[in-house]
């Protein structure tokens, strides 16, 4: 039976796909969130049908009440940013995919402008959250190609761990995957997403990185039916997997993403008609 008090106010932001749990809790300590013209503090529940406003700005009840759950994989290229806005005017990830019809995207990790493959998103912060955080002990593979040669004694402090400014680093696995010249790649796994951290990691043991690309993260593999630049939603065992993974429950509804001109896309999408792709339609509040 629901608590007649509501969740957790963080939990209702995050399902409602404004963020991450752990970026709303910083928002509610900066005093940037309210609840029916109160100051909300950490410790808060709350529910659709309270009045919740972040920055000033009121959250739609139909956007706290939505329920269903997406989660897209993209092969993003070199050169694009993980940001909505780049205030160098670099393109972003967000110009090629599709708005959720409920909420809005939520990276799961970050790549750096110059590393390219696998990006999760979703619209479920409860989901991003537990995908991201060191407990549930997610490990991420990229395919690494280094510049120079590397020897056995570099593979096993890579390993056993080298220090780094923001602490110890340690790769899982590291497995060489070929290579001509002074050009090798390598397939390397790692549990931690710390920025920069993969080529961080070289670069303590004397190696350069000249490409970089997520293939993996957790039991989601990068496949080649979707091309750079392109993205798709995950299929049924993948949706069980990832949540199987963190320990979650398929307590919400997936829901369906229909591409422009898509035989679907005029269909009723929550009880009105989508004359265009339902992710065109622009929203006015959080």
């Amino acid at each position: 039976m629901p608590d007649p008090a509501g969740e957790r106010l963080q939990k209702v932001l995050a399902n409602a796909g404004l963020g991450s749990r752990r970026e709303i809790e910083e928002w509610i300590r900066e005093g940037r969130v309210r609840v029916n013209g109160k100051r909300a503090r950490l410790g808060a529940r709350a529910s659709a049908d309270d009045q919740i406003e972040v920055d000033g700005r009121p959250v739609a009840r139909k956007r706290l009440a939505g329920r269903e759950r997406y989660v897209i994989i993209y092969n993003k290229p070199e050169g694009e940013v993980v940001t909505r806005n780049d205030p160098e005017g670099r393109p972003t990830v967000f110009r090629r995919l599709p708005r959720p019809p409920q909420g809005r995207w939520i990276t799961v990790g970050r790549l750096d402008v110059n590393s390219a493959g696998l990006l999760l998103l979703t619209n479920d912060g409860e989901l991003a959250n537990r995908l991201m955080h060191p407990r549930y002990q997610i490990d991420r593979e990229y395919a690494v190609r280094v510049h120079g040669e590397v020897t056995d004694e570099m593979v096993r402090q890579l390993v056993s761990g080298v220090e780094l400014e923001d602490g110890k680093a340690r790769f899982e696995d590291v497995v060489d995957s070929g290579g001509e010249g002074q050009n090798r790649w390598f397939h390397v796994v790692i549990m931690e997403g710390r920025k920069r951290e993969v080529r961080r990691m070289w670069e303590a043991v004397g190696a350069l990185v000249s490409r970089l690309k997520r293939v993996r993260y957790g039991p989601i593999i990068l496949d080649s039916a979707v091309k750079v630049g392109q993205w798709r939603e995950l299929t049924k065992e993948e949706r069980k997997a990832l949540l199987a993974a963190v320990g979650m429950k398929a307590d919400r509804p997936w829901g369906k993403l229909f591409r422009p001109g898509g035989r679907q896309a005029k269909k009723k999408i929550h009880g009105k008609v989508a004359h265009a792709s339902p992710w065109r339609r622009k929203s006015r509040t959080p």
